[in-house]
């Protein structure tokens, strides 16, 4: 990659400034150990659910609750997410950055526990985008249920399909690399969606539920 494509990217990626309820829980999360959505990813989230004037929203992956502040944002004022992980603990501070960034409780509902079991309990058709940034291990068997779980129209993304370009990279077979490049290409060849993979971050793969 040349410099200015370099250069390029990384002013894409800042473009949209985070305020200080993003900066606070994008600090826990590298605290916490874990990688937040870049400034760019939570932007183009935000963008999304607001093209879609999406009032239901699930996330895989509640983390400390940036890509959750992302999607708020560009939610209709009287949307819910329901976000999923199976970790308690960071839900608990995700629900302290949903306070801080002025969302009131009953903006998000927190369903802690694995992806797997928690989806097929939620409703078919209900939802207008699904955000997968959950275990990549599972992504294909996300994307079986976000097609049951998505309204026509709605929009699923998944988070780090490039695995720090493992998977564009053949010599790589590592497992995860494996099944990501299996999802890319059920994505890509699947009838019932229109994707496209955006060179944000570490990739982020969108796709399109077309009608019934």
């Amino acid at each position: 990659m040349t410099g200015n494509r370099q250069a390029s990217w990384a002013f894409a990626d800042a473009f949209v400034a985070e305020d200080d309820a993003l900066i606070r829980a994008r600090r826990r999360a590298h605290e916490s150990g874990l990688r937040p959505v870049s400034p760019g990813t939570g932007a183009t989230l935000r963008l999304l659910a607001a093209a879609s004037d999406a009032k239901a929203v699930v996330e895989i992956g509640t983390g400390t609750g940036v890509s959750g502040i992302h999607l708020l944002l560009g939610m209709r004022p009287d949307g819910v997410l329901t976000t999923v992980d199976s970790e308690p603990d960071r839900q608990q501070l995700a629900r302290e950055a949903y306070r801080d960034a002025g969302f009131a409780a009953n903006r998000a509902r927190f369903i802690p526990g694995r992806a797997l079991e928690v989806l097929p309990r939620l409703a078919d058709g209900g939802y207008d985008l699904v955000f997968c940034d959950g275990d990549r291990l599972e992504y294909l068997d996300y994307l079986g249920e976000s097609l049951r779980l998505l309204r026509p129209g709605g929009l699923v993304c998944f988070e780090g399909t490039f695995a720090q370009g493992r998977t564009l990279d053949a010599a790589h077979q590592d497992t995860e690399a494996v099944r990501l490049r299996e999802l890319m290409r059920a994505v890509r060849e699947s009838r019932a969606f229109a994707p496209v993979l955006l060179p944000t971050d570490d990739g982020l793969l969108c796709a399109v539920r077309r009608g019934a």
